[in-house]
């Protein structure tokens, strides 16, 4: 990910400075199971600890470019920090690596990673979670339009709005933690992953030390389907974080005004139109969303590899493993921070619900003819035709609003009293249940109006 869309705590998780301090714990940690159950002496592996921790805290550019230098001549990424390690160990590094295959460290290596990337992730969702939380309660009774095919449907309230889309982030939160259960495997079984050569405790007791679980089949590899299932979780918030731009896109609108983002002092938002308050953090949130769900089909595809094991999805995962998750965690920093400042124009809400003259009202003046006694068939075509008088002429002299068009029918007139009609264009009893539902997503119901 570039500089632009990377925050630098992400961005060290997938620094070679923490990978090779990573392949150094899960070398260090499988030397010390092998000493504790004998297969190479304590001594020894006391030393690899000791010389490796303090070549590890003084790691430098220096160390970077040794390794790039020794991976040059081998044509391997392993052996190149192992050669580099036995250096600054010395004899005693004979008895690192004993048995094991490079798998064994790049997939636990990798399991760690993600682990930390998803950590960070779910510390970015709860920032979401508070913001629309917050902003939901602020605006549980601020009447707004909903909108069915972009068009004015019934009055909503703009916090119902966003408790919707806190209850996705509830979900998408729940499928986060799901898939760091499943993507925190570990692998230390050797070569096509018979443990031929290994104790199958040292496994165990490697994955305890990093907070991972034993894979119970590795092969060589860890099996990709655990990190499809990741991306494709990945990729579900990203289309989370999208659907709620989109809202915020449309709200901005010059034709609705709504909502806006915040827009700062000094900002500009055209180079050539100074009027210009463009949603562009949204644009860019969605745009962001398409990027993390890119990952996703590679990692579905790479979940089918030859036999024991090859490396078709070693590249695939070099670029999407920090590009996807680095993408993600700037998107739901940005998000969280737009929440938590995005300006809402409840007036203008409000006018908005009254803008088409009332027909807003129309399923509402239904029920109450079908009570009235009306079939529902007579009561739909009595609506509809004063509904339509009303749309048609919209912005004419001609234009009567819904209720005048309403009062002046006969098939209405002496059928329903006039308070029953006042009620049913009454925009606030949409919101008599907004309790319930507010029960429903928070666990309480939050102020009373």
């Amino acid at each position: 990910m570039v500089p632009r869309y990377t925050r630098p705590v992400m961005a060290a998780i997938w620094s070679p400075e923490n990978r090779y301090r990573i392949w150094f714990e899960i070398e260090a940690l499988a030397c010390e199971a092998m000493a504790e159950y004998g297969a190479v002496p304590k001594e020894a592996a006391k030393v690899v600890r000791e010389k490796g921790d303090i070549a590890l805290a003084a790691f430098s550019d220096a160390d970077l470019a040794r390794i790039d230098e020794i991976e040059a001549e081998t044509r391997h990424d392993v052996i190149a920090f192992l050669t580099w390690l036995a250096e600054k160990v010395g004899p005693e590094s004979r008895f690192v690596h004993l048995g094991m295959t490079s798998s064994d460290v790049l997939d636990t290596c990798l399991a760690v990673q993600l682990v930390q990337a998803t950590d960070l992730l779910l510390k970015d969702l709860d920032d979401v979670l508070a913001a629309l939380r917050a902003r939901a309660f602020e605006h549980k009774h601020t009447l707004t339009i909903g909108r069915s095919h972009g068009i004015h449907a019934e009055p909503t309230s703009f916090g119902l709005k966003l408790a919707g889309h806190y209850a996705e982030f509830v979900r998408n939160k729940e499928r986060l933690e799901a898939a760091r259960a499943e993507i925190a495997t570990c692998a230390i079984s050797g070569a096509v992953g018979t443990y031929a050569h290994l104790d199958p405790r040292i496994e165990s007791y490697v994955a305890e030390r990093l907070g991972l679980k034993p894979e119970p089949v590795s092969t060589q590899v860890i099996p990709r389907d655990r990190h499809a299932a990741y991306f494709c979780t990945l990729a579900v918030i990203a289309s989370g974080i999208e659907r709620l731009s989109i809202e915020v896109r449309h709200l901005q609108r010059s034709e609705v005004r709504e909502a806006e983002e915040f827009f700062h002092p000094g900002q500009k938002g055209s180079s050539a139109m100074p009027h210009k308050r463009n949603p562009v953090l949204t644009e860019n949130l969605t745009g962001l969303a398409r990027l993390v769900r890119s990952a996703a089909i590679p990692a579905l595809e790479n979940v089918a590899l030859w036999h024991e094991r090859d490396i078709s999805h070693s590249s695939v995962e070099r670029n999407i493993c920090p590009d996807a998750t680095i993408g993600l965690d700037f998107a739901l920093a940005r998000l969280s921070g737009l929440m938590n400042k995005l300006l809402v124009y409840p007036d203008r809400m409000a006018a908005n619900i009254e803008s088409l003259g009332g027909v807003v009202h129309s399923g509402e003046v239904l029920l109450a003819l079908a009570r009235a006694g009306l079939s529902r068939e007579d009561a739909y075509r009595i609506v509809q035709r004063n509904a339509m008088a009303t749309w048609t002429k919209l912005g004419t002299p001609e234009c009567r609003t819904f209720r005048e068009n309403l009062d002046a029918d006969p098939e209405i007139s002496g059928r329903i009293a006039p308070d029953v009609l006042d009620a049913a264009m009454n925009s606030r009893q949409h919101l008599k249940n907004i309790d319930a539902l507010y029960e429903k997503v928070f666990g309480e119901p939050g102020p009373a109006l």
